[in-house]
């Protein structure tokens, strides 16, 4: 036994080369494995620990005003544990010149739902104090014990700040969803008393009551059973847990990683186990004769082919610590830094776990051993005598080449046994492509998913024609708002808050209507041609049509979420199917929703500049107006794309590089093994007199053929392969193009190619080796 593991350890020294290409596919597998799992599985326990222990609300529902002694009633509905009023308000705040925004709840009494991680500080205890989130206490340098003002439509209130923390309600602490990402900056949470409210409201009463439903019980039932209770009241509208913002966020990046982590992984370890069998092959066949020794002196098949599955067991062994070594120190800090940017949870960090690394372990040996049995069963099952032989030459056939007639005579010697050896061992040449397609389909996929978050960049500017929105807190009229100078041009909006109903997963959104005529907003198809608002029905976003199976003329039913419009449904025609990779809203028009007998009533101004005008100073002057709520420039949501570009960067770098290994790694190795299989025929040519670059040509121009025939097969795969990756981390609040454009493809191409040259040129030096008299002899 111990001169057989002198033998593998000889084995893998001669071929080294091969090993190590193995090894890093095995590497790049483990590692995609152990980051993806890692994230989605700590991201997982984080938060189900995390809710449980801070209790998210089951349900939000809103009213416009409600008592504590219309909520007491409620608590009687089956499958209702507990329920707890508070008070709800937007405010804002004048910070460094700019006007941030504020979300602010009152912290009910014996506070048992949606409760506070405190990071530093008390909760507030009396009147005057007040929690900010951490993260927009950190933005503008706040500590414990600062005084601060806030605005409200009542007035201006001043606070002490008491402390700071976050609120499993609002681990997606986002304000707008055109923003992608959170701007710490520009909005944050804060709580207060309960014994401010009626200096603040103007009256003691509640807006919102928080519920938490018993283990067990169906959440649709109990969401009816509060609607119909609430059909009294001044109800608005209710959301679940489930349609919750930073529920469903946390919840799809889980998913997604989770998918993520079985699937490329699981690719990449076939491509390994690929590999192997085509390095085993050639392992197996080169050293016939020592099997056949072996066989000889009596010992058994399954001892012989244990001995030859040391060498995929080491390598997946070695690949997959390797690549979990890697993980733990590199990827593991830019997926942290990734959820650290985009979601606020408290004392969160990601680690990966030393377990992780033996699933990796098992799948790659497994499909090691797999690839060495079938590699070595044929001639383990050999008599002795016939293994100690050297192997027949296989029967030569005529290939199509040369069924054609004059085509064959006229192509050169060199030209004649490229064709020959590609045609004659077809499953070999497949094989042996299989690497290159998968990572034509890894590098079409990174680059793919670049390229579209440079489409959704891009897509702001030509979408969003205005500089500024400015929303309004009365309604206005385009006649007799007061405008500052140097606005070029400018419409009116409204924006009602709807229930996206009909379906088994109903949806909240949101309903924008303007006027046909508004060109500050730009709608196109998903052939990028514009397409218009029209009095007919109304625009969908293409990420619900996808999700929700919806075609133009299909109708649906939408429940309008407000005091005014009383839980109304109506059911609106669908016109036009828009692709919007930010923010997806649903448009239509005042012409058409007065069909429904629905006012409109716009509260919001969308303003396009003149050239060269200051963009800060009408903005500025806009804020001076008593009767505006807030106004927001376009600028800080082209500002949000960079950030999120800026932030996924390290993850496409990380992507593409380890499709750039992976494809040289198998490259290399099917190359390698191209030569060696060869050696004779090669030898022979040397011999006859051959030059050194006809010898390389020959094997280089096989290997681009090759090359060249998996890119044209992975180029319709790789496009399906992306449509998966797109409609795996999509989701109705978010689009991604799913288009791959030409440079994208060419980029993919021409790496690919580049890579085999650089394999082949590596190479070269495996030519110089060959030993002409050695290898004519392997045949004595």
């Amino acid at each position: 036994m111990k001169k057989l593991s002198l033998k593998l350890r000889r084995d893998i020294k001669e071929s080294k080369g091969q090993f190590l290409a193995i090894m890093l596919v095995i590497a790049v597998g483990a590692f995609f494995y152990a980051g993806l799992i890692t994230i989605s599985s700590d991201l997982n326990n984080y938060t189900e620990n995390y809710f449980e222990e801070h209790n998210l609300a089951d349900f939000n529902v809103h009213y416009s005003e409600i008592t504590e002694s219309e909520i007491s009633p409620m608590k009687a509905i089956e499958g209702i544990n507990h329920l707890e009023g508070r008070y709800t308000f937007d405010a804002s705040q004048y910070v460094d010149g700019y006007r941030a925004s504020l979300k602010v709840h009152s912290i009910p009494q014996d506070n048992q739902i949606n409760t506070i991680a405190v990071t530093s500080g008390t909760i507030p205890t009396s009147a005057e104090d007040i929690l900010l989130d951490s993260r927009y206490g950190e933005a503008h340098d706040y500590t414990v014990g600062d005084r601060i003002t806030i605005e409200t439509d009542e007035g201006s209130f001043d606070f002490e700040i008491s402390g700071f923390g976050e609120n499993v309600e609002h681990a997606f602490n986002i304000e707008d969803p055109s923003l992608v990402l959170p701007d710490h900056h520009t909005y944050g949470v804060a709580y207060i008393h309960e014994d401010r409210i009626e200096e603040m409201a103007g009256g003691f009463y509640y807006n919102e009551v928080m519920v938490d439903a018993k283990e067990g019980y169906d959440t649709n039932q109990i969401g009816n059973a509060i609607e119909d209770y609430s059909e009294g009241l001044p109800y608005l509208y209710l959301v679940n847990k489930e349609r919750a913002v930073s529920y469903s966020a946390i919840n799809v990046t889980i998913n997604n990683n989770r998918l993520m982590s079985t699937v490329a992984p699981l690719i990449l370890f076939m491509v390994a186990a690929v590999i192997i069998f085509l390095s085993m092959s050639r392992l197996i066949d080169s050293q016939r004769s020592q099997i056949g020794m072996m066989k000889a002196l009596g010992m058994k098949d399954s001892k012989i082919l244990l001995h030859y599955m040391g060498y995929p067991i080491l390598a997946g062994v070695i690949g997959s610590i390797a690549g979990w070594l890697i993980t733990a120190f590199t990827l593991v800090n830019v997926l942290h830094s990734v959820i650290e940017q985009t979601y606020s949870l408290p004392n969160f960090n990601l680690s990966v776990s030393f377990y992780t690394i033996f699933p990796s372990i098992i799948v790659s040996v497994v499909f090691g051993i797999i690839a060495c049995y079938l590699s070595g069963r044929s001639i383990l099952k050999e008599r002795t005598a016939q293994a100690l032989r050297p192997k027949p030459p296989r029967k030569m056939k005529k290939i199509l080449v040369e069924r054609i007639p004059g085509l064959w005579k006229r192509l050169s010697y060199g030209n004649k046994l490229i064709l020959r050896n590609i045609f004659l061992n077809k499953k070999k040449a497949f094989a042996s492509s299989i690497g290159v397609i998968v990572c034509v389909i890894l590098l079409m996929t990174a680059f793919g998913f670049e390229s579209s978050m440079q489409t959704i960049a891009s897509q702001v500017n030509k979408v969003y024609q205005y500089d500024i929105k400015v929303d309004y807190k009365e309604e206005i009229s385009p006649e007799t708002v007061n405008l500052p100078p140097n606005v070029d041009n400018y419409f009116v909006s409204d924006t009602i808050p709807v229930e996206f109903a009909g379906f088994t997963n109903e949806n909240n959104a949101s309903l924008i209507i303007t006027e046909k005529e508004n060109n500050l907003i730009q709608f196109f198809d998903d052939q990028h041609n514009k397409i218009a608002l029209e009095d007919t029905g109304v625009m969908v976003p293409k990420s619900f049509a996808d999700i929700y199976d919806i075609s133009e003329g299909d109708t649906i039913t939408m429940k309008l979420i407000g005091p005014e419009y009383q839980g109304q449904e109506i059911d609106m025609n669908v016109a036009n199917i828009s692709t919007q990779y930010t923010n997806p809203s649903f448009y239509t028009t005042p012409k058409y929703l007065s069909s429904f007998g629905v006012d409109y009533n716009p509260s919001s101004l969308l303003v396009r500049m003149n050239d060269g005008a200051d963009i800060d100073g009408v903005q500025n002057d806009f804020e001076q107006d008593p009767a505006v709520d807030r106004v927001s420039d376009k600028r800080d949501m082209e500002q949000s794309i960079d950030n999120m570009m800026e932030q996924n960067n390290p993850v496409f770098i990380i992507f593409i590089l380890c499709a750039v290994v992976l494809s040289f790694g198998a490259m290399y190795t099917i190359s390698s093994i191209n030569i060696y299989e060869r050696t004779r025929e090669l030898a022979t040519l040397k011999v006859l007199g051959y030059q050194k670059n006809k010898i390389n040509r020959i094997i280089f121009v096989e290997n681009i053929i090759l090359t060249l025939l998996a890119v044209l097969i992975a180029l319709p795969i790789s496009g399906l392969a992306y449509s998966f990756v797109v409609q795996a981390l999509s989701s109705s609040n978010q689009q991604i193009p799913e288009n791959l454009n030409l440079i994208t493809i060419g980029i993919t191409i021409l790496l690919t190619f580049v890579l085999t040259v650089l394999s082949n040129l590596l190479l070269k030096r495996k030519m110089k080796k060959i030993d002409m008299i050695e290898s004519l002899k392997s045949m004595e």
